[in-house]
């Protein structure tokens, strides 16, 4: 059982739910990433998700899609999202840590030694966009001899079968995409969300983790009535883009996440177990 595993163990025993913050790594600068996650770690992140930049992140909206690029022009590739990753580990050796990403950079590094550079510095998950299921079947197997939980996406257009096989291949957590389209997208319809969960709390035990679509508190409250987790990151990037240097980037974050800690919280104690 690895750290991401043991988190959600522990949310669900002591009745809580989950917060899943998003950022790009390389922002707000390469050298202060790893500082700005252990910002959210103590704003009340139970599992921080960083985004690998890619050239052509196709299920991001344009505030990933531009954190992205920034990111790649101050030379942010694989190697120094692995750097960062050491840098926080230094002084963070709890918090669960998921890199969401594309398959295109890990095939150019070279997947199965990416896995084993992912592990060694101390990586708890992978979220690989466009790696479907059935192809990912030799990357599963590393991962998992690796201690690696590999994070699956499902949608709202997702069948029953097809949902079936991707709960079967998920480990760690279930990314429950709560929009159709890109991260940062229109309002929620929590009704449909809702549905889709109870299909897929048949398919799956994993704990389920929603986003693509929570931008503030409220938001955040209504999906913890459903899911075990939210993940937010296209309205967290929003709150610090404007930021012109570390500290204040580190305010703002912790200033933009502590009512979305409160309202899960809150929901948790709500909810009965």
């Amino acid at each position: 059982m690895n750290r991401l595993e043991r988190r959600f163990r522990d949310l669900r025993d002591a009745g809580r739910k989950g917060l899943v913050p998003y950022v790009t790594a390389g922002v707000p600068e390469p050298e202060g990433t790893a500082s700005l996650m252990h910002a959210l770690a103590e704003a009340g992140a139970d599992v921080i998700e960083l985004g690998m930049p890619f050239s052509d992140p196709m299920a991001d909206g344009p505030v990933i899609q531009k954190a992205c690029e920034r990111a790649l022009e101050k030379g942010v590739g694989l190697g120094r999202v692995l750097a960062m990753v050491r840098e926080f580990r230094a002084g963070d050796s709890e918090t669960p840590l998921v890199l969401m990403g594309y398959l295109n950079p890990l095939e150019s590094y070279g997947v199965e030694r990416f896995l084993e550079d992912a592990a060694n510095a101390g990586v708890d998950g992978l979220l690989i966009v466009d790696l479907p299921p059935e192809e990912g079947g030799a990357v599963a197997e590393r991962a998992d001899a690796l201690g690696l939980s590999l994070v699956r996406l499902v949608a709202p257009t997702t069948s029953e079968k097809r949902m079936a096989l991707i709960a079967g291949a998920a480990s760690g957590f279930i990314y429950y995409v709560s929009l159709k389209g890109v991260t940062g997208a229109a309002n929620l319809d929590m009704a449909s969300v809702r549905a889709s969960l109870d299909r897929l709390r048949a398919a799956s035990d994993l704990p389920v983790a929603v986003g693509f679509g929570v931008k503030d508190a409220e938001g955040a409250a209504a999906v913890a009535r459903v899911a075990d987790a939210v993940v937010i990151g296209s309205a967290l990037l929003s709150a610090i883009a404007g930021c012109d240097n570390l500290d204040a980037a580190r305010d703002a974050a912790t200033l933009f996440l502590k009512p979305i800690r409160r309202a899960l919280d809150e929901q948790g104690a709500a909810t009965p177990m």
